[in-house]
């Protein structure tokens, strides 16, 4: 029996081993394209409505017209995890400008392409979230919101490769990027928190950080349990000196950061603010109201 997982690409169905794109399509050639990364669990697609809209924004920025309505995208992602039949999943929905020709030109691709794909992920190894990661700041800086801007959730994602590299070679988790400022920008792929004197910080966009839809939980629920959430520029110096630190993002959820380059965070180990929002965070997740059911 072939229990091959099976990828969407424009209304058609093909087996994992089988999903392929044209060599001529923008997404590959300039990483043309609008992406998100969402969680299902239990049944439940986490804050589909949240991701389908994010990728719609990402989309009109780079004018790249989703041959699909939101309610046919939302109908595609349920019925591929469907036919999947995944318990606790991660789907990567791509949108790609189309097949085109070997020039730049946007012009000359006139259809974009939809893929969906579901499967599982793990980004770092079992214990991070007891334990913490280790981290550090990258010579990468965060592209200026003028350019490439990171609140848009592009295919180009070189920018964090380049950082995730330079972490790879210094043998950490994880690295953080800087803004050409100077201030915390975002993880190569997720949102910074600190803590400072009980107090939750966390960067603007306008460092070109993404809108984090996980992020966006995280500061709900510190308002929630009382705790003073302020949005500033977060120097290196604040996040060396912070209580507590933690990443969060879809495919990561919520992390704990025990070091950043060689230095300590707080007791180095999961800290009682980033403790009581994980463990609140946890419910959210397990709330059937806060997605939609396959």
């Amino acid at each position: 029996m072939n229990n091959e997982l099976v990828v969407y690409i424009d209304g058609a169905y093909y087996p994992k081993s089988q999903a392929k794109i044209s060599v001529f399509d923008h997404g590959l050639l300039y990483g043309d394209g609008v992406f998100e990364g969402i969680r299902e669990y239990n049944g439940i697609v986490f804050k589909l409505k949240e991701h389908i809209d994010r990728l719609y924004r990402s989309a009109h920025v780079i004018t790249l017209k989703i041959p699909l309505t939101k309610e046919e995208m939302t109908q595609a992602v349920v019925e591929t995890l469907r036919k999947n039949k995944l318990n606790d999943s991660y789907i990567r929905l791509v949108v790609t400008r189309g097949i085109g020709d070997l020039g730049l030109d946007p012009r000359k691709c006139p259809k974009p392409s939809v893929i969906i794909i579901t499967d599982t992920i793990s980004l770092h190894a079992s214990g991070a979230k007891e334990n913490g990661i280790t981290t550090m700041l990258s010579w990468v800086r965060r592209n200026p919101v003028d350019a490439t801007s990171h609140e848009i959730k592009s295919l180009n994602y070189l920018n964090s490769v380049l950082a995730k590299i330079e972490a790879n070679a210094s043998g950490v988790d994880e690295a953080i990027c800087l803004e050409s400022n100077g201030y915390v920008a975002e993880g190569v792929g997720e949102n910074v928190f600190i803590v400072k004197n009980g107090e939750l910080l966390t960067p603007p966009t306008s460092t070109g950080a993404l809108a984090g839809i996980t992020a966006e939980v995280v500061e709900k629920l510190a308002v929630k349990l009382g705790l003073k959430l302020t949005v500033t520029n977060l120097t290196p110096f604040m996040l060396f000196t912070a209580e507590e630190a933690f990443f969060t993002g879809t495919a990561m959820e919520m992390v704990p950061i025990r070091e950043v380059n060689k230095r300590q965070i707080g007791t180095g180990k999961l800290g009682p603010v980033t403790k009581k929002l994980m463990a609140e965070f946890q419910k959210v997740i397990e709330d059937p109201t806060q997605g939609v059911k396959i």
